[in-house]
């Protein structure tokens, strides 16, 4: 046997940190063990919400996926017309609707898709129209020939005769206008089956139940349903199908009106005339509450109910307001029309907010809008249902106080030329016992500057002149009734003794003309008045 060679020291030691490094790695990983222990829940619990999450991913990426093979279906339907073919398509076709747009123009962009919707349900129907578009920028010797002009533009061809479209812009509208221009104007009903797929296809529509299809009652809902370009009219003879529609009905001869929401029923009550079966849709054919928005609005500013309370809130507050809101509208239904304004749509709502000075307002603002005098107002107290109730009884009673908007009361000390605003022009101007030449500005007005420096020279030269104030009012921000100024700048020179008919000076003149007129109409016995400056 051979004799045992000694262990090298670098042998052991190299041993030794061996060992060492696995008896920490050991214990690092039963520490990491028993953390992992400690949080699997915790981790499989995550794990779960990130399943979802990608689940509901999932599911918004197949809606979306779904609704834009729809869409593409749908415009697929319609027809692109151009240079060769438009004439041809017209002429071939009884019935052809054309679309008119540009590529860049917003509006054709919005339509668009409602058009391609109202074909897609045409076609459906069974509709023997024929819907079409047409880039009139592309080909405008084409749209010039159709006598398209702007954009959108909607235009119906019968025979070859054309027709401007006079309804409104949702899918639903354009259907209804054109299955009224296109086919009968009102839809026979004969089935339980039928009635019920009916309610699935429209959220408003009108009822009329006839024992027999003839007679003066009758003849007159065909004519109200032929003139009228917006509902859907239908007709029903059997008792049993006109349950379904309208499960209120009282009478033989009868007409209502249906809608989606909680007044879903609603009674004609007149004699049958047209024109009388026609106010009574202007009356009723809106909901308790409708909601403003680009596709809408040329119909509700139309309304013949001019008394208007408008609602401005964000969505979420809006949903809290909603129900409440529905019932005060309930008490003043045909009487006052209540619109819902989303505050965050800023197209929609700013303008609307800037005639009160709201336009930076995030919170809820009730306002109202008498249209037959031109008259606003805006509730001051808070917007709860009973306030908004009170507002509207003394709305309707018309002992309001209309709105001016004003800025806040301002510190004129030691101002040589003072900052009227709305609150305080009668105080100021109408009532003051001195005379004041007032300076009317905006702050976009380019000429205003140059106006209001030569007001600050005269003030300063005058100012030892106690019957004489100078003031400036920004018209953009302020309202008075007794203020009605259109150009800017303008200047206002209110004499004592005749406030009610101020002098207007021209805001062209130079200071020393200026001060020429000063010097005609104000003379202070206590001092010689200056000619020059």
């Amino acid at each position: 046997m051979f004799p045992r060679k000694p262990i090298s020291r670098f042998v052991l030691f190299t041993f030794t940190l061996l060992l060492l490094l696995t008896s920490k790695i050991s214990v690092t990983a039963a520490e990491d063990s028993e953390i992992d222990t400690e949080n699997d829940e915790e981790l499989e619990e995550l794990i779960a919400i990130d399943e979802q999450g990608e689940d509901e991913d999932h599911r918004q990426q197949g809606d979306q996926q779904k609704e834009a093979e729809v869409l593409s279906k749908a415009q697929r339907i319609v027809l692109e017309l151009n240079s060769d073919n438009a004439k041809r398509v017209i002429n071939e076709n009884e019935f052809v609707m054309i679309l008119g747009y540009a590529p860049w123009c917003p509006r054709s962009a919005e339509l668009m898709p409602q058009f391609a919707e109202a074909a897609n349900r045409l076609k459906e129907f069974g509709s023997p129209l024929l819907m079409s578009k047409l880039d009139a920028e592309r080909y405008p010797k084409a749209a010039s020939t159709l006598d398209i002009k702007g954009f959108p533009t909607l235009l119906l061809f019968v025979n070859g005769s054309s027709q401007v479209y006079t309804g409104g812009f949702s899918a639903e509208d354009i259907l209804i206008w054109a299955r009224k221009k296109t086919g009968a104007p009102v839809i026979r009903i004969r089935s339980v089956i039928e009635a019920e797929e009916f309610l699935k296809n429209y959220y408003m529509f009108i009822f009329g139940f006839f024992q027999k299809f003839e007679g003066h009652d009758y003849e007159e809902f065909v004519k109200a349903a032929t003139s009228d370009n917006e509902i859907q009219f239908v007709e029903v003879s059997d008792p049993g199908v006109a349950k379904v529609l309208y499960p209120d009905r009282k009478s033989t001869n009868f007409i209502g009106i249906v809608k989606s929401e909680p007044e879903k029923y609603t009674a004609y009550e007149g004699t049958f005339e047209m024109d009388k079966i026609l106010q009574f849709l202007d009356h009723n054919k809106f909901p308790l509450v409708t909601k403003l928005t680009e596709l809408n609005s040329g119909r509700v500013y139309s309304s013949p109910i001019k008394l208007q309370v408008m609602v401005f809130a964000e969505a979420d507050d809006f949903k809290n307001l909603i129900q409440p809101l529905q019932e005060v509208a309930r008490k003043f239904k045909t009487q006052i029309m209540f619109i819902y304004i989303d505050i965050a749509d800023e197209n929609l709502a700013k303008p609307f907010l800037t005639l009160y000075g709201l336009e930076d307002s995030e919170n809820i603002a009730v306002t109202a809008f008498d249209n037959k005098i031109h008259s606003k107002y805006l509730l001051e107290a808070d917007p709860t249902p009973s306030n908004i109730e009170e507002f509207c009884s003394a709305f309707l009673r018309g002992s309001l106080s209309p709105y001016f908007k004003s800025q806040p009361i301002p510190d004129n000390k030691e101002a040589d030329v003072q900052v009227i605003v709305g609150k305080t022009f009668d105080g100021l101007v109408l009532n003051s016992p001195k005379n004041v030449l007032l300076e009317v500005y905006t702050p976009w007005c380019i000429n205003c500057e140059t106006t209001s420096k030569k007001i600050e020279k005269l003030a300063k030269h005058f100012k030892g002149l106690e019957n004489l104030v100078f003031g400036k009012i920004d018209a953009s921000a302020n309202e008075h009734a007794k203020l009605q100024v259109d150009d800017y700048p303008t200047l206002l020179f209110y004499p004592v003794g005749d406030k009610a008919n101020p002098i207007m000076l021209s805001s062209k003149s130079s200071s020393k003309e200026l001060a020429a007129v000063i010097n005609k109409y104000v003379r202070a016995k206590e001092q010689s008045t200056k000619d020059e400056l």
